[in-house]
Order: C-alpha cells, then structure tokens, then sequence
C-alpha cells in the first residue's frame, strides 16, 4: 500500500499541499452519508447519527488496512469519507454495502454509500490530495485537500451511478464503536463548527483557504480551542445513557440475536463501571493510567481536519465566534469561498477503542445538535444562491439577446 504523508503540526501544515500526496487514478473515494438528518434530528437521535457515522469509519479503516499501514479516513458527523488504495475497491465496495444495510435494518438509520474513482475526478480537472493526521503512538486521522474530494460527495448524493445497494454483510472493526461520554459544555463560551470550501478548484481555491486557515489561527490559535482542553472535564455516567448501551448492543456483526446484543450491553455495563471507578479513584490496572488516559482521549480527537478545505468544532469565547464567522462572510462576499457555521452548548464525543492498555484510540467529536450537519446545511443553501443566481443571470442574457423570449408579466 502507498504510504501517504504524515502531518503533525495542524496549523502550519494542513492547509499546505506540499505536506500531501497527490492520489493518482488508481485510487478511488469512499463516500457515506446518513440520509433524512433533519428528521433524525427533530426526534433527537444525534447520537444515532454521530454513531453510525463512526462505524462508517471503524468499519472502512478495518477493510482497507494493509498490514499496520494506517488509513485516511475521515469522520464528517453525519457520515465519513475514506482514501480507497489500489487494488481495495472490492473491500471497499463489501464494506460499504454491509454497512448500508445495518444502518437501515438494525440501527433504523438510511445511510447512503458509494465509491467514487479518482481518475473520474482528475478527468474533471478535480485534484484529490491526501495525508494523515499524526496524534501519536501510530494513531491518526485522514486529512484532504483539492476540489475531487468536495465533488465526490456530492457526486455520490446527487447521482445514481455512483451508489452501492445496501447487502449484509460482515462489520469487522464495528465493535470497538462506543459513546459512553457526556457531552462536554465549553470552557470559553460556545462551541463553533466551521466548514469551508473554496469557490475555484484550483490552485486559486487552495490557496485562499490557506489564507482563511491562517486568518482563523489569527484570531483563536485553534491548537488551544481544543473541545476536551486537556481531558480533565471529561466525565463519564453511571449507568450510562440508554441510547449509548442500546447502540453499542446493536454494533458489531450485522443480524446479531438478541442473546448477542444482550451480552454486549453487559460488556459495555461492565466496562463503563470499572472505567468510572478508575476515573474517580485515580487508579491504574495494568497498562490503563486514567490520568494518561484523559489527557491522550482530549489529545486525540478530530477537531481539526480538512475536507477539501478546514473543517473544525472550537471552543471559543462569543467575542472570538462573532470574528470568524465575520471573517468568513467577508470573504464569502468576495466571491473566494463558501461557508457554513453552527454554534453548539457542547461537545459530543464518540470512540472509536482499539486497545486502551496499547494506547491505541482515538475519538471524534461534533457540535451537540449535530453541529458539522447543521454547518453544511447553511453551506448548501449558499451554494444553491449562488446557483439560482447563475441560472438567473443566464436567462436574462439570453432575454437581452433576443435568444429566449420576455417572460409574460
């Protein structure tokens, strides 16, 4: 497998695209996404959402994983987005489908999934880039950047041919999906979810978001608007809620009984108490330091990462909120990017746990409410403005030059 760069410093490198590999036509795009969000949302399963969006990424990075190689695989929220290497398309296809079908069937959640190829894109002229978020001890988060990745998105919502039907199917990875964290309120006054993307998809368009990237780091230095600070107000519940213990029950292979679900919720019981207990006694068992372990679980989250363009959840104060999101509109104005934002109470948390003891874990956080959902909302609406006017501005052309006749009044 091809091994893709790896990141380390978020600010000064995730907007560079030196600092990523150009993929070439041999790779190809994994693309999921929960269907009727706003739905979901009005019957308050954000977490069902936030959850299925982390299996999407548990189950891909167990599919396409080549040996130790690590996997850039993205968590959006509401879905999640994966770089398929050559030759893993008919993982990556398996995976998918198997995944599409527990979504719908057992966790009554519509997911849509496809598998778009790179070299469609390029064809376009849409570059994809890729690269990897280093948070330590071999765990990492996938990083994009380049217009293809924008497009395969919606190439995959809005077209047919890209799409894979639901099948079951085996979900390796599934299991060490968990969500047993209160939500975490803000320590400086609100939780920003910001998304960006630049209006060329060129070299143009990447290097206004760097501008934008740097700009926001002039405002709020993001490293230290980190949601969980340094793991010391994380808490965990006991019991935990019931929604998180019926979901990890129904994680893991698809068409589980009733029995296998049953003993799942027991595990998850069990292991909440015992990790509550550590938590407050401040106990270490065996490789498990509880002190390490908050400040590693804050230290590897995916607050920041880019999409095509940045993609954060900041904890911020009104004041420093207010700046960026006038920093972004300005700038939307001017015709460069595209934007949405959402403000959030707090910060949800889901896990996705290899092996604490090994420090192998890493976490993915949204703005409560479905934050990064609500953000792409308002960035669609803009694209669709923008899109009206366009259509708009064509008719009255083809009116002044006589090619298309006056509309009756």
């Amino acid at each position: 497998m091809p091994l893709l760069p790896l990141i380390r410093d978020f600010a000064a490198e995730a907007s560079d695209p030196r600092c990523y590999a150009a993929l070439d036509g041999g790779w190809s795009l994994a693309v999921a996404d929960v269907t009727g969000s706003t739905q979901l949302a009005g019957q308050g399963r954000h977490r069902d959402v936030n959850f299925v969006a982390a299996g999407v990424v548990a189950v891909l990075s167990d599919a396409l994983r080549d040996g130790q190689e690590p996997v850039a695989c993205q968590f959006g929220g509401d879905g999640a987005i994966a770089a398929v290497p050559p030759g893993r398309e008919d993982a990556a296809r398996a995976a998918l489908s198997a995944l599409a079908h527990w979504s719908a069937e057992v966790m009554d959640v519509p997911l849509r999934v496809g598998l778009v190829p790179v070299q469609a894109l390029l064809d376009r002229g849409l570059e994809v880039m890729a690269a990897l978020h280093d948070v330590g001890n071999g765990n990492s988060f996938g990083l994009f950047l380049g217009a293809g990745v924008v497009a395969a998105d919606a190439w995959v919502k809005e077209e047919a041919r890209w799409r894979l039907p639901p099948l079951p199917g085996p979900l390796p990875g599934l299991e060490s999906v968990s969500c047993r964290w209160n939500p975490v309120p803000p320590r400086h006054g609100t939780v920003l979810c910001v998304i960006v993307d630049a209006v060329d998809p060129g070299a143009a368009g990447l290097l206004e978001l760097a501008r934008v990237q740097r700009a926001i780091e002039a405002i709020v230095p993001t490293a230290g608007a980190a949601p969980l600070g340094a793991g010391e107000r994380l808490e965990t519940r006991w019991p935990p809620d019931w929604r998180a213990l019926l979901m990890e029950g129904r994680g893991g292979r698809d068409g589980a009984g009733l029995g296998t679900r049953i003993r799942r919720v027991g595990r998850a019981l069990a292991g909440s108490g015992l990790l509550v207990l550590l938590l407050t006694l401040g106990v270490s068992l065996g490789g498990f330091n509880p002190q390490r372990y908050r400040r590693h679980m804050a230290e590897r989250t995916d607050f920041r990462k880019s999409a095509g363009g940045p993609r954060l959840v900041l904890d911020v104060t009104e004041e420093q909120a207010g700046a960026i999101e006038r920093l972004l509109a300005q700038a939307a104005e001017a015709g460069s990017i595209r934007y949405g934002t959402a403000r959030a109470d707090a910060t949800t948390v889901t896990c996705l746990v290899g092996d604490v003891t090994a420090d192998r874990h890493v976490h993915f956080v949204d703005g409560a409410g479905l934050g990064f959902w609500r953000a792409s909302v308002m960035l669609k609406a803009m694209k669709a403005r923008e899109k009206a006017g366009r259509e708009d501005g064509a008719l009255k052309d083809k009116v002044l030059t006589g090619m298309e006749p006056v509309p009756a009044p």
